[in-house]
């Protein structure tokens, strides 16, 4: 150690030692001393791990290692003067001499500093340059040989060494100026430096340098060389500060943005909070809590999570907000998953259904059906129910005795009208006013997922340029399809498999094809007279007393009356105009006794018709035989069954054929199949044949104001001109209905109870049917057709022999030509 304990560095530099408050900058008369003055051939060397030392440059060292700490206090008892050396890999803890770079930076420490946290600073100042040699030993610290790594010194008076120099100070400076980090008095002392070599290594040493860079730097020779390289590491980090404060304004203008967006809405959370309101962080809370204890399956779950997470992004003020709040709202409301216990009491079931509708056998049967097929099995899929008929007649209403019967949740939906396939399917949520569709609703509405549900008036639906919403049922009543039910709005799919479907309609014929193929039919037919009289003493006569606060002893109605009201006063297959009836009935009870009119509660005909006025309806009064060519035939109505009258008549004349009455074109046909049919077996019927060609034929159906139209007049038709041409009388208190061939076949036609119920009420005795139309005189019951004799036939020869007496009417035409 001797020989640099004796070797003063500082002689003829500026004072620097423990009492200097601030550190002078060099010039450059100091620094071309301090590059001459010789330097000791052995120095120990401190190893830096992440910094490079240059010459000039005053830092603080913070100093851990135990033989960098003994170093320092050695040197500082001496002439403080030290070789500076960084590491190779700066990981390493214990360097060996191999593991340092050779060259670095003979320095001088100016104070040892203890900290309060016991760490050693040292603060040094570099010198020279020097580069080591060989190793002298390296306990209990590295002592190397050294020697001067001197560097070409440049020409100062060139104008491309000071455009150089004046640049990188200039780039310097503009680093401070955009950096936020850099003090601004690092800008005022590289204004002050003079020398242009301490510039260099000033701004070396401050700058944003890789370890390996600052390394190379120092060991560059050439100063332009090392200037020029210096200036290319500030072009590039200008470069990198310019491009940084670019993304961080834009980035403080949306984090403004999103500042100001914060506070207003924290403001609109407080003010939410005095004024009693739920908050937005409460409704995600709430959402949560309620998702919780739903039992969707996981993609269901996945999903609202995903549109949850969607919410809480969205800025409670953006109309979004509500859009996607209503969304998971209506996710939490259907009933995912969640089904009523069906009750499997067929007794009981039977009961309700008994109770509650009188009649209605098939429907009832078919119900019971279904009960215990899904008691046996357990995993039915629902079927798809279609129940065809009048109005009045209970369609709709059986709908909830069922869900009774089952001991499931009710819903309807009417589709009379609908005309929007959207109001099936629902609209996508980007639309304005999106809802989803009525079906989803009406789970929503309903809370189970396998309610009875009322499809009503399905032939009403329409369909224009939105769709046909017909169409978007084939997905909802397919039983193969609809556990896959896709509404628009929703966007997830929905198991409809456990609806029960019951749909309603008063006529097959608006309904699509495919449509009805999936579904069963069962027809509902009107009323008999003696089910009325029942319905009405049952159900509408004690709801209208109901309804009108009026007692069981106030008011009594007999059979008989009942009969008259449903007689003289309705016409129709179901009870909701003999309902309304009543209702008035009851109603003026209810006026006699607010009144305190005497009155007899047993009402009698008088009474009737004093409160509903003179009878509206003649009963379908019998035509006798008197007259050739007069025929009764059944029909049957929207309102139920009637009796049709065919008339016809014969004037001189070319065989010519008119039909009057309003005919639609079906009708026409029949009369003119019935007319050839007569003249190619004329004389089976002992008719002359020239007899057509000289008689003009007029058929007249009577209420010509009505439209009427169907085959089923086929036969009576037949019949009359039968009776025309050969003046026979018909047989008395007879009607028939069946559709006609020109092969004479005599086919089946429809609404045969409509039909037998308005002949019994007639007082017909004796009916022609089609053979093949037994089947549905069979479904009716006996009691209502005990006084009724029905004659099948499959032939139309049948019929005439059946109708046609062998008696002549009085003042019977004479035919033939000669006659005439």
């Amino acid at each position: 150690m001797s020989k640099f304990d004796s070797f003063n560095f500082n002689q003829t530099l500026p004072i620097i030692n423990e009492e200097t408050e601030f550190f002078p900058l060099l010039t450059q008369q100091d620094e071309d001393e301090m590059r001459n003055a010789e330097i000791p051939d052995q120095l120990p060397i401190l190893p830096l791990r992440n910094t490079v030392l240059f010459p000039g440059v005053v830092i603080p060292i913070t100093v851990g290692r135990d033989k960098s700490i003994k170093l320092v206090k050695d040197a500082y008892k001496g002439d403080r003067t030290i070789a500076v050396v960084s590491q190779k890999d700066m990981t390493v803890e214990d360097p060996t001499f191999d593991q340092l770079n050779k060259v670095g930076t003979v320095a001088h420490i100016i104070k040892i500093l203890q900290m309060p946290d016991g760490n050693t600073t040292v603060i040094i100042q570099g010198k020279q340059r020097a580069k080591l040699k060989e190793l002298v030993q390296s306990e209990p610290y590295i002592i190397a040989k050294v020697e001067k790594f001197p560097e070409d010194k440049p020409k100062t008076n060139s104008k491309e060494f000071k455009a150089l120099i004046s640049s990188v100070k200039e780039l310097a400076l503009q680093i401070i100026q955009l950096s936020p980090n850099l003090p601004s008095e690092a800008g005022i002392a590289i204004k002050n430096i003079e020398s242009p070599t301490f510039l260099v290594n000033f701004i070396s040493s401050n700058l944003s340098l890789e370890l390996e860079q600052k390394q190379d730097l120092l060991e560059i020779k050439d100063f332009v060389k090392r200037a020029k390289q210096l200036l290319e590491h500030l072009t590039t980090e200008i470069q990198m500060l310019e491009l940084k404060n670019q993304i961080q304004n834009k980035v403080r203008v949306d984090l403004d943005k999103q500042q100001r967006d914060y506070f207003l809405s924290q403001q609109l959370k407080t003010i939410q909070e005095e004024l009693g309101g739920s908050t937005p962080d409460l409704e995600i809370e709430e959402l949560k809590k309620r998702a919780k204890a739903k039992k969707w399956n996981d993609e269901v779950g996945k999903h609202f999570q995903k549109e949850l997470e969607k919410l809480a992004r969205i800025n409670p003020a953006a109309a979004d907000y509500s859009v996607q709040l209503n969304y998971l709202e209506l996710l939490l409301d259907l009933p995912w998953g969640e089904y009523t216990k069906d009750n499997f009491d067929l007794k009981r079931a039977d009961k309700i259904l008994d109770k509650d509708h009188y009649g209605l056998e098939k429907v009832k049967k078919r119900i019971v059906e279904y009960l215990a097929v899904l008691k046996l099995k357990n995993d039915m899929k629902a079927p798809i129910l279609c129940l065809v008929g009048p109005p009045g007649v209970g369609k709709t209403s059986l709908g909830k005795s069922i869900a009774k019967a089952l001991g499931r949740k009710y819903t309807r939906m009417a589709l009379g009208g609908i005309r929007d396939e959207a109001e099936i399917r629902g609209h996508r949520k980007t639309y304005i006013g999106a809802m989803p569709g009525r079906i989803i609703q009406s789970l929503k509405k309903a809370g189970a997922s396998n309610p009875v549900f009322v499809l009503d008036e399905i032939d009403k639906i329409g369909s224009d340029f939105k769709g046909d919403p017909s169409s978007a049922l084939l997905e909802v009543l397919d039983p193969e399809q609809n556990t896959h039910f896709y509404d628009h709005y929703v966007e997830m799919e929905y198991d409809l498999s456990k609806v029960m479907f019951i749909a309603t309609a008063n006529s097959l014929n608006g309904v699509q094809p495919a449509l009805l193929d999936r579904m069963e039919i069962i027809e509902v037919n009107g009323y008999t007279i003696e089910e009325k009289i029942e319905i009405a003493k049952k159900h509408l006569l004690p709801k209208q007393r109901e309804m009108h606060g009026i007692q069981a002893k106030d008011i009594s109605l007999k059979p008989k009356m009942i009969e008259k009201i449903i007689d003289e006063y309705t016409r129709e297959s179901g009870v909701r105009g003999l309902e309304k009836k009543i209702g008035s009935v009851v109603r003026g009870i209810a006026t006699r006794i607010v009144m305190e009119t005497d009155y007899n509660p047993s009402l009698d005909a008088a009474d009737i018709e004093e409160i509903l006025g003179a009878p509206i309806f003649d009963k379908d009064l019998y035509e006798n035989n008197d007259i050739a060519g007069v025929v009764t035939g059944l029909a049957w109505t929207s309102v139920g069954g009637d009796i049709l009258f065919i008339e016809s008549s014969l004037s001189p004349g070319k065989g010519k054929l008119s039909l009057t009455g309003n005919l639609g074109d079906v009708m026409k046909e029949s009369a003119s199949i019935a007319m050839a049919y007569l003249r190619s077996h004329s004389d089976e019927f002992g008719i002359d044949f020239k007899v057509f060609d000289q008689w003009d034929v007029n058929i007249h159906v009577p209420a010509g104001a009505t439209p009427k139209d169907g085959p089923s007049a086929g036969i009576t038709m037949l019949t009359a001109l039968a009776s025309l041409f050969t003046q026979r009388k018909v047989k008395n208190k007879l009607a028939m209905t069946g559709e006609i061939t020109l092969r004479g076949k005599v086919l089946p036609v429809g609404g045969i109870k409509e039909k037998i119920l308005a002949a019994k009420r007639a007082n017909i005795k004796d009916i022609i049917l089609s053979k093949s139309n037994q089947k549905d005189i069979l479904e009716i019951k006996e009691d209502y057709i005990k006084d009724l004799n029905f004659h099948y036939v499959t032939e139309m020869r049948e019929v005439v022999k059946l109708a046609l007496l062998d008696e002549k009417v009085k003042n019977a035409k004479e035919l033939s030509r000669e006659g005439y």
